[in-house]
């Protein structure tokens, strides 16, 4: 008697192999070889789960099954396909959360200086006992005029900067909160809030604006997150303290 787990399956829905075949559009005598231990092409074996109701690894258990996603899935929880559809709220949200860091890394950061909630939450947070860090591009700064030749925007990109700078530059004389500048090729923005941030990456000769975010969540210390906090941490002390 046959024992396949296919055929016992095919037999306690009712199909025969004739039935298979006709269905999946192949030779009778292929389906006898599947219920007697041939695997089935993978198209094939969709169909049969579909057509018997078994899970795949009950009709093949000598499938190879797949591996147990990692921890660090876990920390995305959402990817956007650009800066621009991220809700406009998501910033200040993830701001308000922090209870002990926020980190800013950015080139300009100019959507957030130009939230007029932004400038006033960092200061709270800071008031609250929250350490917050912005680094910035140097206007001046060589690979802030290579970024404004790669976006063919000239010297937009140093204007930016300056215009960012004009809301932001105050909150360097509130305690708690240190604004510095950088000269680094930067390959994403970051606005970190404790274990959580919103990472912006950075696409050669488009703004970053229209490159994807990824907001992602601290589950472990070996992470993308940790990985992340490691690249402000080395850039961070290479800026230079603003001049205010």
């Amino acid at each position: 008697m046959n024992r396949h787990p296919l055929a016992r399956a095919l037999r306690s829905a009712g199909i025969t192999t004739i039935d298979v075949a006709a269905r999946l559009n192949v030779d009778p005598k292929t389906v006898d070889r599947w219920t007697t231990g041939r695997m089935p092409y993978p198209r094939h074996r969709d169909a049969l789960v579909r057509l018997t109701g078994w899970p795949a690894h009950d009709l093949w258990p000598d499938l190879p099954r797949p591996a147990e996603p990692a921890a660090t899935a876990d920390e995305v929880r959402i990817v956007y396909p650009h800066r621009s559809a991220v809700p406009s709220d998501a910033w200040s949200r993830l701001l308000s959360q922090a209870e002990r860091e926020i980190d800013i890394l950015a080139y300009s950061a100019l959507f957030l200086a130009e939230d007029a909630t932004v400038p006033g939450l960092l200061r709270d947070k800071a008031r609250d006992g929250v350490r917050v860090r912005i680094a910035l591009g140097d206007p001046d700064g060589t690979h802030i005029t290579n970024r404004g030749a790669e976006e063919r925007i000239g010297t937009g990109m140093s204007v930016r900067i300056r215009t960012a700078l004009v809301s932001l530059r105050p909150l360097a004389d509130e305690p708690g909160i240190t604004l510095r500048l950088h000269d680094t090729v930067l390959y994403n923005s970051i606005c970190r809030a404790d274990d959580e941030m919103l990472v912006n990456s950075h696409v050669y000769g488009r703004p970053a604006a229209h490159a994807p975010v990824i907001h992602l969540k601290r589950v472990s210390d070996d992470g993308m997150v940790p990985t992340h906090l490691a690249s402000f941490e080395r850039l961070w002390g290479s800026a230079k303290p603003l001049n205010v």
